[in-house]
């Protein structure tokens, strides 16, 4: 009897036609997707082009005001632009800027985190819901209302907490009060810490929701806990997701303008404590004097602006550089 020999032969693999690889080498083919493509890239470059206007725009304006400048625009303690010539610097107000973001940072991104958590992994759905949309409301509050309420509510309700401070840690100088209103950095850092909050709350809160379900099944199959679940499943899957949240917040903290400009007393100096009325930032300073300042006074003012810009945009850079060194954890990879 013959036997017949049969060897397993590949499957065949499907090629693409040369016209078929044509299309995919042009790109889009089809009517829409040529429109679609030339809007978002055109959208792409006009956004540079915009950056690039803005940029010049405040160098240009910048170059001027510095050219007239009496004094150190770097590291002078006034801001006076009616002299002639003018003597101005932004060591005053880069340093409340920088002081008054990194206390709401401090203040606020530990409790957007918790409350972050809370929502998704420890509250039942009937309460993280109503929760969760009233920290949505929070986040649309204008912030001229913040501004109204720190300085009818949390001011004068600061007293004790500054007197506790003073009692206990006064003795390390960052702490000191010499009494009087407390319309201080640390009163800033506050406002900005409480303005902040629903931004990061509600950007990790939907990090945190991205999590694979198979990850914490997993962990929990070991006999892991709730928080075991949390510090090995969650917060490394979400790390990226709120580091993005906290940068988006600090954003929001460096340009903030009138919610400052109500609660703060400024003076150009910088106060060794905390507690002690004085200081600025770059947004206040800019409201505050815009609307009387002479021409050379606005150069100067939009001078001030370039460095907020110019922070700003480190900030973001520093904040992509962090993502890009823990691609490990984000969701694309997860």
């Amino acid at each position: 009897m013959d036997i017949t020999k049969t060897t397993d032969a590949p499957p065949p693999t499907s090629q693409p036609s040369a016209n078929a690889q044509k299309r995919l080498n042009r790109g889009a083919t089809r009517p829409g997707d040529r429109v679609f493509l030339g809007l978002s890239r055109g959208s792409g470059i006009l956004l540079l082009v915009i950056m690039a206007a803005i940029a010049v725009f405040l160098t240009y304006r910048a170059s001027l005001a510095i050219s007239k400048d009496h004094g150190n625009f770097l590291t002078t303690f006034e801001w006076n632009t009616n002299l002639v010539p003018p003597s101005f610097g932004i060591a005053v107000l880069a340093f409340g800027t920088v002081v008054s973001s990194v206390i709401a940072m401090v203040l606020a991104v530990p409790v957007a985190v918790a409350i972050a958590l809370f929502l998704t992994h420890y509250a039942p759905r009937r309460m993280s819901g109503p929760v969760a949309y009233v920290i949505d409301l929070l986040a649309a509050v204008p912030s001229i209302v913040y501004g109204l309420w720190g300085a009818l509510i949390l001011v004068p309700h600061l007293n004790g907490l500054f007197g506790w401070l003073d009692e206990y840690l006064g003795w390390t100088g960052i702490f000191s009060w010499q009494g009087g209103a407390p319309r201080s950095m640390l009163t800033v850092g506050i406002l900005l810490a409480i303005m902040i909050l629903p931004i990061i709350t509600n950007v990790s809160r939907e990090v945190f929701r991205q999590v694979p379900q198979m990850h914490e099944e997993a962990a929990l199959a070991l006999g892991a806990t709730r928080w075991e679940v949390i510090r090995m499943s969650v917060l490394p899957f979400g790390r990226s997701g709120v580091i993005s949240a906290s940068m988006l917040g600090l954003g929001r903290a460096l340009g903030e303008t009138m919610a400052v400009a109500t609660v703060l007393s400024p003076t150009f100096d910088i106060q060794t404590s905390l507690l002690d009325p004085g200081g600025g930032t770059f947004a206040q300073n800019i409201a505050s004097k815009f609307g009387e300042a002479t021409q050379d006074g606005r150069d100067a003012l939009i001078a001030s602006g370039l460095v907020l810009f110019v922070i700003t945009l480190l900030v973001n850079g520093a904040a992509r550089a962090i993502i890009a060194r823990r691609k490990e954890y984000s969701g694309a990879n997860a």
